[in-house]
């Protein structure tokens, strides 16, 4: 007998977890699921493998009537063909009722890179907030992910080398980034501001808890209001520090390591942003 469609959500999201991907990774696919199985329940179907492929369909008819963009019905579909290449791998279903789903056509928008000027007045704008200086300091010159600043700890730095480990999280690996001067002065002052705590994470609130990636993001986000830049998300400092890199000649190979690219084709992506040399002058990381 198949499973019920909740104990085959519950056991996909349970292999997620084991497969140590990201708590943002395990929430979205286990909605997109989860938003699946609501619609062939009223379907009157209970059990997984009565799903077939014109209920899959009908459900992205149904998304699209809802005003979803075609970006994120396509990523509920990636979604729902893992969650059955899952069930297929598990002898769970005889069949792959999302095989044959064909993803929606829609234009990616290019990643957002910040101006020099923008990125100029968002400097000015937290200027008076140590910590937020720092961090965003340090997103724009070694071009981390927030997550792993959130999780950056005091031995992770190494002020002799110049140089900071960034620890393996989740499915990433682990990998070094150079810690240049103006990164390396930016927390320097916040050290000397710094709580004093146990707590050996870097970034910290008032009350000496990790400074978390929530709080982080609405911080940077208040500072781009302030300093009247739009459109603008915390992402968007680690798409600086990838074009600005290689508009500076850094090899594309070398970015793709700094940043923690598992394909070199993720950061090849970013050659397209790149202006020619007349149209604006390489700005050298040091300089941003």
């Amino acid at each position: 007998m198949s499973k019920t469609l909740l104990d085959a959500q519950a056991l996909f999201t349970d292999s997620l977890k084991k497969a140590g991907k990201a708590n943002a990774t395990v929430i979205a696919y286990s909605k997109d699921v989860e938003q699946l199985i609501d619609f062939v329940t009223k379907l009157g179907k209970s059990q997984i493998d009565e799903i077939v492929s014109e209920d899959i369909d009908e459900f992205k008819v149904l998304l699209n009537k809802q005003r979803y963009t075609g970006k994120s019905i396509s990523r509920k579909i990636n979604s729902i063909k893992a969650f059955f290449r899952f069930l297929i791998g598990e002898g769970e279903i005889a069949s792959n009722p999302a095989e044959v789903i064909s993803h929606p056509k829609y234009d990616q928008a290019p990643p957002r890179v910040l101006s020099k000027i923008e990125y100029r007045a968002l400097r000015d704008a937290c200027r008076g907030d140590i910590r937020m200086s720092a961090v965003v300091e340090v997103l724009l010159q070694t071009g981390m992910r927030i997550s792993e600043l959130a999780s950056l700890q005091l031995t992770d730095i190494d002020f002799e080398r110049n140089v900071i480990s960034i620890q393996a999280q989740n499915s990433r690996g682990a990998r070094k980034v150079p810690l240049n001067t103006a990164a390396k002065n930016a927390i320097t002052d916040y050290m000397q501001a710094r709580p004093r705590a146990r707590e050996k994470t870097v970034f910290l609130t008032k009350t000496c808890r990790p400074f978390l990636v929530r709080n982080i993001r609405t911080a940077i986000d208040r500072y781009f209001r302030l300093a009247g830049i739009k459109g603008a998300k915390v992402n968007d400092l680690r798409h600086t520090f990838i074009v600005e890199q290689l508009r500076a000649g850094t090899p594309l190979v070398y970015v793709s390591q700094l940043v923690g690219h598992k394909r070199i084709t993720t950061t090849e992506k970013y050659l397209k942003l790149i202006e020619a040399p007349e149209m604006e002058p390489t700005i050298r990381i040091e300089e941003l």
